[in-house]
């Protein structure tokens, strides 16, 4: 058995001793700080991992003169769309309503139509979510601090 796990499993046995409510509110902490994290990955157009996003296809050279496109997934970053929420056993991040589809072909890579008459159209992968070695620490951080 490695180090790591052993780690883990004590971790996880002091993480049990915890009351539901104190788990809960733990979760929460990770929860909210995990999406403030993915929003700035949004916000700096960059992966999980620390790459940055592939850029748009250029538009077509008929497109209207003068007008400024806002970056990649600015709205999705925001908390309507960006849902953190937490039990006492896990902290979930998601995003809700119709972006659910959406996101999943960026964060994946797939085909869709960008509008109802026109041809699939392959999208590059964009991870929107994951976890960062930077982001587990501060999961692990965040725990040994409620373990007191």
């Amino acid at each position: 058995m490695s180090d790591l796990q052993l780690v883990n499993d004590r971790l996880n046995a002091l993480i049990g001793n915890l009351s539901p409510s104190s788990r809960k509110e733990m979760a929460r902490n990770i929860a909210k700080k995990l999406r403030a994290s993915q929003q700035q990955n949004i916000k700096r157009q960059q992966a999980p991992d620390g790459t940055p996003l592939k850029p748009r296809k250029a538009q077509p050279i008929r497109s209207k003169k003068g007008r400024v496109k806002r970056e990649m997934f600015a709205k999705l970053r925001t908390a309507r769309y960006m849902k953190a929420q937490a039990t006492s056993n896990e902290a979930v991040i998601e995003f809700v309503g119709q972006v659910q589809r959406m996101v999943r072909v960026h964060q994946n890579g797939l085909r869709d139509r960008p509008s109802r008459g026109s041809k699939d159209v392959q999208y590059n992968a964009r991870p929107l979510l994951g976890l960062s070695e930077k982001d587990e620490m501060m999961i692990f951080n965040t725990i040994l601090l409620a373990l007191g």
